[in-house]
């Protein structure tokens, strides 16, 4: 699940163009898991950000500068991986990247990939989540820069998928690992024709380019047995786990998963 850019109102000390630890607020991070439901075990946590009391993700990025928001981008995942290293991480992480981070911070990957080595964390295990919903100017370059770290063994993502600008440009340029399907879409499918038909072309799509899709923002037993049927294998929501605060939360299975071949 991707956070959105704030563009908050300037104020009194608001106008620096460098980071300052005056003008970024507090945060830390909760974990939600992903999980494999055939297998029936976590393949990865997402690291979702929040205040230091636990407070939700809008209250923190409004209070980071417009003019910011990359280069906090960019330090926010060191210490989600640091976090994460620290309570004892077994499998893989998301962390979420917003693409312009690339154009604007040109080490925005490459300190990811120098605080997973300080955190003994294989690249490997590393899945960032390209949020659909900012604007990317050019999708070649982009997909260029990014399949440069994919060689390093980094995994990609395309989050919430369906939901903003650029997911089918995406998809042309350069295939994900992942594309996590958009929560409006996942939302009461079960009894809803058009967004069926919609997902079902989604997870054609991706089969045929080899990219696994994940169903998140899954809340009712109905919607995951649709996607269940479908043949997906890969789910997060609150059906399985709420996110939890500086923590891993255990995984909560549905009985009777259907075996995929």
């Amino acid at each position: 699940m991707s956070y959105a850019v704030p563009v908050p109102a300037r104020g009194a000390g608001q106008t620096r163009p460098t980071a300052s630890p005056s003008l970024v607020p507090a945060f830390s991070y909760a974990f939600q898991p992903i999980v494999d439901t055939v297998a029936r075990e976590v393949f990865s946590y997402e690291a979702l950000i929040r205040g230091p009391a636990n407070e939700p993700a809008f209250r923190v990025l409004e209070q980071v500068p417009s003019d910011l928001i990359h280069q906090f981008d960019q330090d926010s995942r060191i210490q989600a991986i640091t976090l994460a290293a620290r309570i004892g991480l077994k499998c893989n992480l998301n962390l979420n990247f917003l693409p312009r981070s690339l154009e604007l911070c040109a080490d925005a990957i490459g300190n990811t990939c120098k605080s997973a080595a300080d955190n003994f964390l294989p690249l490997e295990r590393i899945i960032l989540e390209v949020t659909e919903g900012e604007v990317i100017n050019d999708h070649s370059h982009f997909a260029a820069l990014l399949n440069e770290y994919r060689g390093m063994g980094i995994k990609l993502a395309i989050d919430d998928f369906g939901a903003g600008y650029s997911g089918l440009n995406l998809l042309a340029e350069f295939q994900p690992d992942h594309v996590k399907i958009d929560m409006n879409l996942v939302r009461g499918i079960e009894k809803h024709g058009p967004r069926q038909a919609i997902v079902r072309g989604i997870t054609q799509v991706c089969g045929d380019l080899g990219i696994d899709v994940i169903a998140e923002g899954i809340e009712t037993l109905q919607e995951f047995r649709w996607f269940e049927n479908l043949g997906i294998r890969l789910f997060q929501g609150y059906l399985f786990a709420k996110p939890a605060f500086e923590k891993f939360p255990p995984a909560f299975y549905p009985e009777g998963a259907v075996k995929h071949k």
